[in-house]
């Protein structure tokens, strides 16, 4: 390995247990998840100021109502810059209705950003210039719910041009030679040939088209996906993912470089980078809050 690997970038993963009307009745918020968020990724802005994302899905939105909703920043204070967005378009809403914020569900199907599933990053540029197009998180999006996938990481591979000859012979066309695009679409092909695999022996089993995807969202094997897609990754890596349809993952290369860490009690799972930053957010004590063992991940089903 030829690089000087460091611990930069940071990651933050939230999941919602519970409906947002039960942070509304328990913390007097449905903004619970983007508040908890805000402070995640301020706690972890020492790991990277060269920008700052925040995406989220919404869980169980009917067809033809936007559930991803990404915002990035490559500001002088990006992490203030995307919630000064967030917060407007709430702003915004809430001034044309004055009840919304006390209707979670209502909301949540009004306003972006509003959802059970938050992945946030600051980043420490490593590889490509400080462009909006470097900053995290990425998304891979399809028409088929459980093929969208939302990527972002903390991690320096150093076998990318390998990696990226492994995408051409699989008959991709990668749009440029980055270690998250190669990640990203790596991930992605094994996610659409467990997809594919799926909805042919559903069909074979006699569901219709319609019927076929919440059995696919339900029996997706995403370590299996991770352990496909991360076979030949060489380097330091926590990569965090969500699915469209809810189900999220945070893995971590076998060697341990990049530090991760989570904690999880019946209302949230919560992922970082830092251990400290869960702790302090959270108000847990530090025993409370586990490693993630090298080579392992943290897969979160969307139930």
């Amino acid at each position: 390995m030829s690089d000087i690997i460091k611990h930069e970038c940071g990651i933050a993963l939230i999941h919602l247990k519970k409906p947002l009307s039960y942070y509304q009745n328990k913390y007097g918020t449905a903004l619970y998840g983007i508040n908890k968020m805000y402070l995640m990724m301020e706690k972890q802005h020492n790991r990277g100021q060269d920008g700052a994302g925040f995406a989220s899905i919404k869980f169980d939105m009917p067809p033809g109502t936007r559930y991803i909703s990404r915002v990035r920043s490559n500001d002088a204070q990006p992490i203030q810059t995307i919630f000064r967005k967030i917060n407007k378009r709430i702003r915004q809403a809430t001034k044309e209705d004055a009840e919304l914020l006390s209707d979670a569900e209502r909301l949540k199907r009004t306003v972006p950003f509003v959802g059970e599933l938050l992945l946030g990053h600051v980043r420490y540029g490593t590889f490509g210039k400080n462009s909006l197009e470097s900053v995290h998180p990425f998304l891979r999006q399809n028409n088929w719910m459980h093929r969208n996938l939302i990527v972002a990481g903390n991690f320096n591979l150093t076998n990318v041009n390998e990696l990226f000859d492994n995408l051409v012979t699989l008959g991709q066309h990668p749009k440029e030679k980055a270690d998250t695009i190669t990640i990203m679409e790596k991930l992605g092909h094994f996610l659409d040939d467990s997809v594919s695999k799926l909805y042919k022996k559903l069909k074979g089993e006699g569901f219709d088209k319609h019927g076929t995807s919440p059995e696919i969202a339900n029996s997706l094997n995403i370590g299996k996906i991770l352990r496909k897609a991360s076979k030949n990754w060489d380097g330091g890596y926590v990569i965090g993912g969500m699915l469209g349809h809810g189900d999220s993952f945070v893995f971590r290369d076998p060697a341990g470089i990049r530090p991760a860490f989570y904690y999880q009690d019946d209302e949230i799972v919560v992922v970082a980078s830092e251990r400290p930053a869960i702790q302090t957010v959270f108000n847990v004590p530090i025993d409370a809050v586990k490693e993630v063992n090298p080579g392992n991940a943290i897969i979160i089903k969307k139930s």
